[in-house]
């Protein structure tokens, strides 16, 4: 049977995407060659790519303000010194809410001096610092919308003085946000949008070209943009895929439709930790994510008959992570809310059991 996949990534994605790409494999768009054999060069995959691209800010409604599309290599992970290359000059602000951001902090570091306007690993990460200021000397402003592994999400973002850079690795797409407060995003693909191999960067054209090293030509935006995301060959399939799960989303009725159904399944499944006295939600009720829900089983005895039931269930993807422990219910979009249903029934017959 098809399982209920929790997974935090590489992670679920629509079953009609899944068939398509799969033909595309066989025989893209019936020229009797696969994806996988035509030139990245060729009318059919730029097609595909300028498709993508023009999707991307259609969807989060950056058309004509200035903004490129880029699908990249390297993971959101080479993104933390990539981003740190292009727009570092003197001194950068972080907000650090989580692995990801101490990795960006990391990356950055080796370049120049950054600072942590505000930090919440005191707490093991469990909320979203608030009330923090963000210097206008600085050269940029760096968050992370959506921790995956701590189960925190940015629910309000800061009018920030200077240019605001975000991963958002882990819930791009999912909800409508204001994306003009934001002169630079990047996202992996392997959550919301495609397969693992290909990384969004949404980067606002005027922010570009400031700094006054020498930036690597593979690492530089502005080659890229020039380029059409084509400077060295594209990860053809990951594109393809994103391309076909951003028509998905717009078939379906863009982001507002999206996070409708996302609120749905996270009430759901909040519900049920709140309710259930076997569990423990991790994250601060207010930062909770819509994506990514971590709770913990109170009794560790139960822990043998709880892993038992979700496998007779067919629910796969739910160990947390090992920073957090207990178990995390990533509810990316193409997750029906069936599943969700699935898994708060096995809580419910876990209590009743108890």
């Amino acid at each position: 049977m098809k399982k209920h996949n929790f997974s935090a990534g590489p992670s679920i994605l629509p079953q009609e995407v899944l068939l398509k790409a799969s033909e595309a494999v066989m025989d893209f768009n019936n020229g009797g060659l696969s994806l996988l054999e035509i030139s990245h060069r060729s009318k059919p995959f730029v097609d595909v790519m300028e498709k993508a691209r023009a999707l991307v800010l259609e969807l989060l409604g950056l058309e004509g303000k200035g903004y490129k599309a880029l699908f990249l290599q390297g993971g959101a992970s080479t993104q933390f010194l990539m981003v740190a290359l292009n727009l570092l000059e003197k001194r950068a602000g972080y907000l650090n809410t989580g692995t990801w951001s101490k990795k960006a902090i990391k990356e950055a570091k080796l370049l120049d001096d950054i600072y942590e306007v505000a930090s919440s690993e005191a707490a093991n990460f469990n909320y979203i610092p608030k009330g923090y200021d963000i210097p206008e000397d600085y050269d940029y402003f760096h968050c992370t919308s959506n921790n995956t592994i701590f189960g925190t999400q940015i629910k309000s973002f800061p009018n920030s003085p200077i240019p605001m850079v975000c991963d958002m690795s882990s819930d791009i797409f999912s909800r409508v946000l204001d994306f003009s407060k934001f002169d630079l995003i990047y996202a992996g693909a392997q959550k919301n949008m495609g397969p693992a191999g290909t990384t969004l960067v949404v980067v606002r054209e005027d922010i570009l070209g400031k700094v006054s090293r020498k930036i690597p030509y593979i690492m530089d935006y502005k080659l890229h943009i020039e380029n059409g995301s084509m400077y060295n060959t594209p990860p053809v399939f990951a594109v393809y895929t994103s391309m076909l799960t951003l028509e998905w989303i717009k078939n379906l009725g863009g982001v507002a439709k999206i996070e409708e159904m996302n609120e749905k399944k996270a009430r759901l499944m909040y519900s049920e930790i709140d309710l259930n006295p076997l569990f423990n939600g991790f994250a601060t009720k207010e930062d909770r994510s819509i994506m990514n829900a971590t709770f913990t089983l109170k009794n560790e005895n139960l822990k043998e008959t709880f892993e038992t039931m979700l496998k007779e269930a067919g629910i796969s993807g739910l160990n947390g992570h090992r920073s957090v422990g207990g178990y995390r219910a990533s509810m990316y979009n193409a997750l029906p809310i069936e599943s969700v249903k699935a898994l708060v029934e096995v809580m419910s017959e876990l209590e009743s059991k108890a």
